[in-house]
């Protein structure tokens, strides 16, 4: 795993300023400290920071074909790169290395930008082909690796952070109003925007061209469903499943330093752990984090469980309160885009400890929920749009007895009365927001008068109404599935993933993100993944027969850091008061104050308002930290 950055001079004349490029390299360091290289060549200035996992003596970058008319930067793991390779050789190329990113240079020579569509891993990369004075970005299917760029009219920056592109002092460091609204509707931003105006997210499964002719951006992959699914039988999918499983898992060991697993105690990470203890004769090392505290949950005892059954070397680590608060400004410099996750912090925590113990690369098991429908919001959703269709005319009567229940104690049935009349469409944000929350029905009050006018016309709900459209002939479990996988999953769950585990230097991969697995899931029957009350359902039925009966069972928690708890602490409320009252910051430039701190009051009584709270410390860290305005 590796940083990578560059910049590209639009009138192809300029030359790359070197202290530039060294200046963007060392704003990587964290994600690759085990090297470093640059090429540079008149409008054009490719820089890399290396973390070694193949080929530890002869994988430097930038890394060029024979005569060195193709150059690349590249950042992931390619799983099907060996049986490229060996394609490639038997028709002539020539090798000087045994890496993955070797095969990326001369399967463009044969291919072009179509190179991408061989590619099997989790990939951004930058090529220049000096014949053409071209240059190409790509990312991978799913959005495992990121990649940042900026068109200043008079140069195309791109990095695998957004601090690499502010070394820049061309770019300017405004804030992306639009983008703050979106962040309160979702917690996250989904999309190609960022928090800084002009900065963009290269899509998933798209490439960037740049050259004399212009820029273009073009899609090269999507996850389709299948209208008549091929899978008929259950018993059928499931072997079919399993030995699927069973051959990403073993791809994504592949490795030339020691690979670890990320124990949550859940059936993902459990089954990921399954089959890697099949392809290796030596134990695992796994890793897990705690909350100390009768009153908190705690995953340890199910990993605990998981370890034993497959013979670990295990590691445990907790995480206070102090932790938790003394990381957040260093979680914001590293996530760089607002996104509300609090587990973030656990992760760099436990990642942290897979480090220190020498492990360099973990497995996890994210993605099982978005490809095989494990949320329990899917199931309550579904069984919701049942009931509203059941009811037809009469829809006033369910609302008023979802509104009955809610006040008799269902806290849940009081939430989803306020969703009988709109459609799923128009209610359904992302896997964590529904209408529910508070922000939805209250940020605009917090926002200045003037930003309130800006505003104005604005749908913060766009992204997902555009997705929704998008899939709008599919059942209602495949359009949240949809919707989530291309916003949720890259935007929220593999941000996390790749920023929290790069600052520790800490290489994560996700077999069941294996685009084939999604593919094999699309193809599914709605009722194979979610039947009933039970989710996930062919995921389990594949991984019944070899993990504890406890986990399989056990009811889906998420990784649940008591942060509500925490925020609540004295030193926690002095910290959010003194960060998010303060004047002449961009933040205060968009919010009402006297609304902020009666927000804030109202936190301090109760633990209601947690997850906007949190929100608003993370914005008023941001813009300290970026210095925005």
């Amino acid at each position: 795993m590796c940083g990578i950055c560059g910049k590209l001079s639009l009138d192809f004349q300029e030359p790359m300023n070197p202290g530039l490029l060294r200046q963007m390299m060392d704003l990587l360091h964290h994600r690759g400290p085990d090297g470093s290289g640059e090429y540079l060549s008149g409008p054009i200035g490719l820089g890399h920071r290396r973390l070694s996992i193949i080929d530890l003596n002869t994988g430097d970058q930038p890394m060029s074909n024979e005569d060195g008319t193709v150059w690349i930067v590249y950042n992931g793991e390619i799983y099907n790169f060996q049986e490229l390779r060996t394609g490639l050789q038997s028709r002539g190329h020539k090798f000087k290395s045994t890496t993955d990113t070797e095969v990326i240079v001369h399967l463009y020579e044969e291919l072009g930008v179509e190179c991408v569509t061989q590619l099997r891993g989790m990939f951004a990369f930058a090529l220049w082909d000096v014949r053409k004075k071209s240059l190409l970005f790509a990312r991978d299917r799913v959005g495992i690796k990121p990649l940042y760029y900026i068109n200043t009219g008079k140069a195309l920056l791109f990095a695998s952070e957004i601090k690499a592109l502010l070394a820049d002092t061309s770019v300017a460091r405004r804030m992306n109003g639009r983008a703050l609204d979106r962040f309160l509707t979702y917690g996250y931003l989904p999309g190609s925007e960022t928090l800084f105006e002009g900065i963009t997210k290269l899509d998933p499964g798209h490439y960037l061209t740049a050259c004399a002719d212009g820029i273009a951006v073009q899609q090269y992959w999507d996850l389709r469903f299948e209208s008549s699914p091929r899978w008929k039988n259950f018993d059928v999918a499931t072997d079919a499943l399993r030995e699927l499983l069973r051959c990403a898992v073993k791809d994504h060991m592949i490795s030339d330093v020691p690979v670890g697993v990320l124990l949550s105690g859940g059936v993902d990470s459990t089954g990921v752990l399954r089959f890697a203890s099949e392809e290796t004769g030596n134990p695992i090392h796994t890793f897990t984090m705690g909350f100390n505290g009768a009153e908190f949950a705690d995953e340890r005892p199910y990993a605990r469980l998981a370890s034993q059954r497959y013979g670990t070397l295990h590691h445990e680590t907790t995480m206070s309160a102090e932790d938790f608060r003394d990381f957040l400004p260093k979680y914001v410099w590293h996530m760089e885009e607002p996104v509300f996750e609090p587990p973030a912090i656990a992760l760099y925590y436990v990642t942290r400890l897979a480090r220190e113990t020498g492990v360099k690369v973990l497995l996890s098991g994210e993605g099982g929920d978005e490809a095989f429908g494990g949320y329990q919001n899917y199931r309550n959703l579904l069984f919701l749009e049942r009931l509203k269709s059941a009811f037809g005319p009469a829809k006033g009567l369910l609302r008023f007895g979802l509104k009955f229940f809610g006040q008799a104690g269902w806290g849940r049935a009081g939430k989803y009365h306020a969703l009988v009349d709109p459609s799923l469409k128009e209610y359904y944000l992302s896997r964590t927001e529904t209408p529910f929350t508070a922000f939805n029905r209250f940020r605009h009050s917090l926002y200045a008068n003037c930003f309130s006018d800006y505003l104005a016309g604005q749908d913060s709900n766009k992204p997902t109404h555009d997705m929704f459209e998008h899939v709008k002939g599919e059942s209602d479990l495949n359009r949240m599935l949809y919707v989530d996988t291309k916003s949720w999953l890259p935007d929220d769950l593999l941000v996390k993933a790749d920023k929290m585990t790069m600052a520790t230097s800490v290489e994560l991969r996700v077999p069941l993100l294996d685009f084939r697995v999604l593919e094999f899931a699309a193809s599914l029957p709605s009722h194979f993944k979610v039947r009933g009350w039970e989710t996930k359902r062919i995921l389990k039925a594949a991984l019944e027969d070899s993990i504890p009966k406890e986990i399989i069972n056990r009811k889906k928690t998420g990784f649940p850091v008591p942060y509500k708890k925490w925020l609540c602490s004295k030193d926690m409320t002095d910290f959010i008061t003194d960060t998010t009252l303060v004047k002449n910051t961009s933040f205060s430039s968009y919010f009402r104050m006297d609304k902020v701190r009666d927000l804030l009051e109202a936190h301090k009584r109760s633990e209601a308002y947690s997850k906007e709270i949190f929100c608003l410390l993370v914005l008023g860290l941001w813009s300290q930290a970026f210095k925005t305005n």
